[in-house]
């Protein structure tokens, strides 16, 4: 139990530090001490087998070990990158955003222990409301118009979240059962729950963590968040925050599964997952704002998550490989993309030429992100969407699978366009009164995205036996019956 509070307690205890402390200065400098001691903690608990606290409200299962590695993993990266990125933007007060990041991680870790949903549900609000500050960093008319689009959005995904968890509670009431909202009891009695009542929960939260995740219909908050936020903050919505909705998600579709409804589940899956793709797909085609053009890559990434457990079998293994794959990508996208922002200081496509020779190292970075994100070998999201492509062949999902791979196409074709634009060329004179115009890359602000970038290539050709182990683990977990 004091693992389990303690994992939730030092990022706090450092966002206090953070605040208390009056340098600017020196303030960022607690970022990579708090990632660093935070990465510690969950590898030395995952190295123990999991925690568990609060008689059951608390804990780790194979699914959560998961994400929060890959969360904290993510934060300690941005961690390093926070400093030298804060002593670029002195004229910003660095102390709200230096203590959002940490509530910001504290509260991504209390979704991956929570095992009772109520509380998962307060822990993803939570998320919400903490990282609203970061999205405001810059504190210009374009990031409050993100910031309110991001509270909105999340407050009617939440809610709908919050009525299905209702609902989910009075499945067991109406089948008089002795109502829980613990993850364990709900797996339990899951035979026994209302089937209609058990239907109409996990359409609610769907849709409501689907809103957190960035499916699409419900994606419109990204391209504005994702576009205004500074790329440290993108990397952890894109990769953190977007992870533990999908983990809230998948807490409703094991009921599912153990109340033998997977089928059910599967179709609304199958069927919104290939809709993000092809949303995605648009919007991409001539995108002229290469931050935006990341949101819709994200939404696009949020649909072969969910098109992969919604194939089942093999595809969700798939699935689960995906979500590290794709989180460590976006880091080195969103950060890449944040130095380019830096160096030019504007995202339009027309106003940005010729990275690769006033920027090279970032540019380079930003290109071969946008190869691995869109599933080109030798990188990891290759081998992970190869591994969903497989699997739906192998169930006889073969129109799934065409579609999925003529989206594929589509998306590599329209975010191939922008990119391409972004690094080649020549670079165009840029006004000496821009902020930042003299911006070149440096060690603080490139080794971040070159040591992500590292992990995606040697994921792409080598899946260590122990992660390996996990992703088995935690994909029987998921379809595991009481």
């Amino acid at each position: 139990m004091v693992l389990a509070l303690l994992l939730i307690g030092v990022p706090i205890a450092f966002g206090l530090v953070a605040f208390a402390l009056p340098s600017e200065r020196w303030r960022p400098l607690l970022l990579p001490l708090g990632g660093a001691a935070q990465l510690a903690m969950v590898a030395l608990v995952l190295s123990r087998g999991g925690v568990a606290g609060m008689d059951g409200w608390l804990g780790l299962d194979p699914l959560s070990e998961i994400i929060l590695g890959l969360v904290s993993l993510l934060f300690f990266v941005a961690a390093l990158y926070a400093p030298g990125y804060l002593r670029l933007r002195r004229t910003h007060s660095n102390r709200i955003f230096c203590t959002a990041l940490f509530a910001f991680l504290a509260m991504m870790t209390l979704v991956c222990e929570s095992h009772h949903l109520g509380l998962l549900w307060v822990a993803m609000e939570a998320t919400t409301l903490v990282s609203a500050p970061l999205l405001y960093f810059n504190r210009n008319p374009r990031s409050l118009e993100a910031t309110w689009k991001y509270l909105l959005v999340g407050s009617v995904g939440i809610a709908l979240a919050l009525l299905g968890t209702f609902f989910l509670a009075y499945a067991a009431v109406y089948a008089g059962l002795h109502p829980s909202l613990l993850l364990s009891d709900l797996v339990r009695v899951a035979p026994q729950l209302s089937r209609p009542w058990l239907h109409a929960a996990f359409v609610l939260v769907f849709v409501g963590y689907g809103a957190k995740m960035g499916l699409a219909p419900m994606h419109t908050w990204k391209p504005d968040a994702y576009g205004e936020a500074p790329g440290i903050v993108g990397m952890l919505l894109a990769g953190g925050l977007t992870s533990c909705a999908f983990l809230a998600m998948l807490r409703y579709f094991q009921i599912c599964a153990a109340a033998g409804e997977a089928a059910f589940a599967r179709r609304l899956l199958i069927a919104l997952g290939l809709l993000s793709m092809a949303v995605a797909g648009v919007f991409m085609a001539r995108q002229r704002d290469y931050k935006r053009l990341l949101a819709y890559s994200s939404v696009e990434h949020m649909g072969i998550l969910v098109l992969g457990i919604g194939i089942g079998g093999g595809a969700v293994y798939g699935a689960l490989l995906h979500v590290i794959n794709n989180g460590l990508t976006k880091g080195v996208l969103f950060l890449a993309a944040g130095n380019i922002h830096r160096a030019y200081g504007s995202k339009r496509v027309a106003e940005v030429s010729g990275a690769l020779r006033r920027v090279p190292v970032s540019a380079a970075l930003l290109l071969a992100g946008f190869f691995a994100i869109t599933g080109s070998p030798p990188f990891g999201p290759f081998l992970s969407e190869f591994t969903i492509v497989r699997a739906a062949m192998v169930g006889g999902h073969f129109a799934i699978a065409g579609a999925f791979l003529a989206l594929l196409f589509v998306v590599f074709a329209g975010m191939g366009a922008t990119i391409l634009a972004v690094v080649q060329g020549t670079p165009g004179k840029i006004p000496s009164d821009r902020e930042d115009s003299e911006f070149h890359d440096g060690v603080l602000t490139v080794g971040p995205p070159v040591l992500l970038l590292a992990l995606v290539l040697c994921l792409g050709v080598y899946v260590p036996p122990v992660l390996d182990t996990m992703l088995h683990q935690a994909a029987a977990f998921l379809e595991a019956s009481p």
